[in-house]
């Protein structure tokens, strides 16, 4: 605590005493920029191609897109006289020359430039532009769902399938160039509901209140180091233009229904956001068939039955920000989910442990919220902030279950109620040093509390449900996290860009389990890792090479340390591990990107290193256990926990590229392909069969759309993914196929579509296999797949595009994206058991 105590009085003097410095040492590199509007509708004219000459040359020195205010900048430029060109579809090119810089005024802003459209593109009054759906930026690739218009009616789950280098399976479960231990975030911030359960935080996520996903792969140093795989960014709707607007959307489906409302309002310096959306599912009846066989194939217990889910969610969001004046603002937030689902079902049993039938009635609910709130002071120097940002994530989670036997094994009735409350404080401080170097630095302070509250009771033949309290168990989990970071980047010439950071986190952990009976004790632990970074980039005209080195960490969470036994399935039982140490990863990859035109070009080469690997391990054992009439029995059972395994190492590649052959058809498409190498620990070795060899995993995705006149747009996609392997096995390989359609309407303002889900497969099948040495563990589930179903969408109100733009707030949806934001770790489930 004295370590974070010093880092944050350093960094507030650092920041007291660079607040009264005018500026860095002299330099004579200076920057052109600009704003781009249509000529008629005085509106900003985003993704429009900005290109910089030599004013006699005719080879391009760089090049820039537009932002969404269709501004754009050119750094780092020598004195000189410049010729610039704007080409946008539908207008003729517009050159400017010359544009100069000197010494002395190193900095030119053009200002305002008006592009009108073409003669053909009068004769239609109304102009508009096509925004890029894929974004390829130094750092990142953004999907801008809020583009895409075959997304509408649908969830999280169903965007991210759409990103590039992203895979979601079939129970929503979201992986990025093949590791599940991706980090996802909420506008830059971390989310209980995520931490609690990605898989069903996506489900109940309507698509309608995306407007991007961001994509970081290798993440600096000022980012939490938690997510071995990466980062992904989920950013929701929030228009930054002055006025009052909203939209409606939902669908209505033969597989899930949904609903989803927006309200923007800005008004001067006062800005005001907030949505609401619901998910109901129609109950879905799976076929879930389970076996234990040995090596030689002899079959040792055997379930098969059916399973009904049904399903609905909730979740809402407000967000008021308001600036004081230009240099000091404060926004706040608040988001709220809560989703309840329920799966009833019977499973026939038969082989060792006799032959008898299983009951399940299983009610899970879960929610909470997250509340932020940020203050961000500017100082004199273009550039230099400081913002204090807090955020409490709530958590309540309740998991209701029965399960009834025909014979010998006695009823069972648990109910789990698990507590979960996340506090974090961060300070972050930007200084730039002089034009071309800038140093970023901060502190952060996170504390978990989280409380598992697991109760059984079971009925005997003839008798009444009595409580168990050597298998009940009341556990509480803490873990405290202490960082620092501190960030240099430097732009160097010919366009070559270096940033260097270092990371320290400290980790405390500490559990207690109320039931010493089963032989639970209390454990403690602690960690300091080191997280450097690196990044090595440059631009050749629309060319940008990357080279970068990033090391992150995977703290387990508590349905990883959870110490208790689950033996709600007689055969088949669960628990945590509290002896797991974090997973550690390190990665080196090397990016190119370019765009030409409206072709987009994104590929990596990429090399990772786990060590500790954290992969869930099944073995074999007997159980004691009571039967119906009490009796002490024996059971052969299957036992899955999480080991770490050893280490892993993975080579890739992966290469996304956007086309548009002809004007109205574009194509995408997205191939990762990567390697999965395990080499087990000693003890890993003598339990399990151990396979060393080297298995080829992929990821493909690639879709078509066509726009046809009318506002009408088709689109078709196809995702395959390979089984993803672990040191036992494999698990489930995950295929879709869907084909959509959507019409304009109400004036450009609202759109109808039509969408089908596989539309040739009633039922989508997956199996899996485990090989625990003594024996072979099988499992295959058919899930009703096939669904059609229509959307709609619709915005309304009046906004003014000629106010001036409100000035960027310290922690607002970009800045925590770009800056840092604000990460959790993982290890906040809410004690959940299922």
């Amino acid at each position: 605590m004295k370590r974070l105590l010093l880092l944050i009085a350093f960094i507030s003097v650092v920041a007291s005493s660079r607040a009264q410095m005018g500026g860095g040492a002299p330099t004579v590199t200076g920057k052109i920029s600009g704003t781009l509007i249509d000529s008629l509708t005085r509106k900003p004219l985003d993704y429009a191609s900005i290109t910089l000459y030599r004013a006699t040359g005719k080879v391009p020195l760089t090049g820039v897109v537009t932002d969404e205010k269709g501004g754009f900048k050119f750094n780092n430029l020598n004195p000189g006289s410049y010729k610039i060109t704007v080409t946008y579809i539908g207008y003729p090119t517009k050159t400017i020359t010359p544009v100069t810089t000197t010494p002395d005024k190193p900095d030119n802003n053009l200002g305002t430039l008006v592009l009108a459209p073409s003669a053909s593109a009068l004769k239609e009054i109304a102009v508009t532009g096509t925004a890029a759906m894929i974004e390829n930026k130094v750092d990142k690739i953004v999907y801008n769902a809020e583009k895409d218009a075959t997304v509408s009616g649908g969830n999280a789950g169903d965007v991210l399938r759409k990103v590039p280098m992203v895979a979601v399976d079939q129970d929503g479960n979201v992986s990025l160039r093949g590791s599940q231990n991706v980090r996802i975030l909420i506008n830059g911030r971390p989310s209980g509901a995520v931490a609690a359960s990605t898989a069903d935080a996506m489900k109940m996520f309507p698509a309608d209140q995306i407007k991007s996903v961001e994509v970081i792969t290798s993440p600096s140093a000022k980012y939490d180091a938690e997510g071995t795989g990466g980062i992904i960014n989920i950013i929701t709707k929030k228009k930054d233009i002055s006025g009052v607007s909203g939209s409606i959307s939902g669908g209505v489906g033969t597989r899930q229904n949904n609903g989803n409302a927006n309200l923007n309002v800005n008004q001067n310096r006062l800005s005001l956001t907030g949505n609401f959306g619901t998910q109901v599912g129609w109950p879905q009846t799976s076929e879930i068939s389970t076996g234990t066989k040995t090596t030689s194939g002899t079959v040792i217990a055997q379930q098969n039955g059916t399973s009904e889910t049904q399903r609905h969610a909730y979740i809402g969001s407000g967000n008021l920000a308001y600036d004081f004046n230009a240099s000091n603002s404060i926004s706040s937030g608040i988001r709220y989910n809560t989703t309840q689902f329920s799966n009833d079902g019977s499973t026939v049993n038969t082989g060792n442990v006799g032959n008898f039938t299983q009951t399940n009635n299983q009610t899970v609910k879960f929610g909470g919220f997250d509340w932020n709130a940020d203050f961000t002071h500017k100082f004199k120097k273009e550039g230099s902030e400081l913002t204090f940002a807090g955020q409490w994530s709530h958590g309540i989670n309740t998991t209701d279950l029965t399960a009834s036997y025909t014979a010998k094994n006695p009823n069972q009735s648990t109910r789990n109620d698990g507590l979960n409350d996340e506090f974090t404080g961060q300070i972050d401080y930007v200084l730039p040093l002089n034009k071309t170097v800038k140093l970023e630095a901060g502190t952060k302070a996170i504390s978990r509390k989280i409380n598992s509250d697991y109760d059984i009771y079971r009925q005997l033949t003839g008798d009444v449900f009595k409580f168990d309290n050597v298998a009940s168990n009341d556990y509480d989990y803490s873990q405290d996290v202490y960082s620092g970071y501190g960030v240099l980047s430097i732009q160097l010439k010919h366009m070559v860009g270096l940033q260097i950071g270092g990371r320290v986190e400290n980790t405390q952990i500490d559990g207690n389990a109320s039931s010493v009976s089963a032989g639970l004790q209390p454990f403690s632990n602690s960690y300091t890792n080191f997280v450097p970074s690196l990044a090595v980039s440059k631009s050749v005209g629309s060319n940008t090479f990357r080279l970068s080195y990033t090391k992150r960490i995977q703290r387990p969470s508590l349905q990883y340390l959870n110490p208790f036994r689950n033996t709600s399935n007689l055969q088949y039982h669960m628990m945590g591990n509290p002896g797991l140490s974090p997973e550690v990863s390190q990665s080196a990859e090397l990016n190119y990107s370019t765009f030409i035109k409206s072709t987009i070009i994104n590929a990596t080469l990429y090399f990772r290193h786990t060590s500790d690997a954290i992969e869930s391990f099944v073995t074999r054992e007997d159980y004691t256990s009571t039967d119906a009439s009490g009796a002490s029995v024996i059971i052969p059972v299957n036992l899955t926990s999480f080991r770490n395994i050893g280490t892993s190492n993975s080579v890739g590649s992966s290469i996304f590229a956007q086309v548009n052959p002809v004007k109205p058809l574009t194509l995408r498409g997205n191939v990762n392909l990567f390697t999965y190498t395990p080499k087990a620990s000693s003890s890993i070795q003598s339990a399990a069969v151990y396979d060393s060899k080297t298995y080829i995993q992929y990821n493909i995705f690639a879709s078509g759309s066509y726009a046809f006149p009318k506002g009408f747009i088709a689109e078709t996609f196809a995702i395959i993914n390979a089984p993803r392997r672990t040191l036992q096995g494999k698990n489930p390989s995950f295929n879709m196929w869907v084909l959509s359609m959507n019409k304009e309407i109400l004036k450009k303002k609202g759109k109808i579509g039509l969408n089908a889900i596989d539309p040739f497969n009633e039922d989508k099948i997956f199996a899996s296999e485990i090989n625990t040495g003594s024996v072979i563990q099988s499992s295959r589930f058919a899930l009703p797949f096939r669904s059609f179903g229509v959307n709609f969408s619709w915005t309304f109100g009046k906004m003014n595009f000629n106010a001036q733009p409100k000035k960027k707030r310290g922690v607002n949806n970009d800045d925590l994206k770009q800056d840092g934001g604000q990460q959790g770790g993982q290890g906040t489930g809410t004690g959940s058991q299922r």
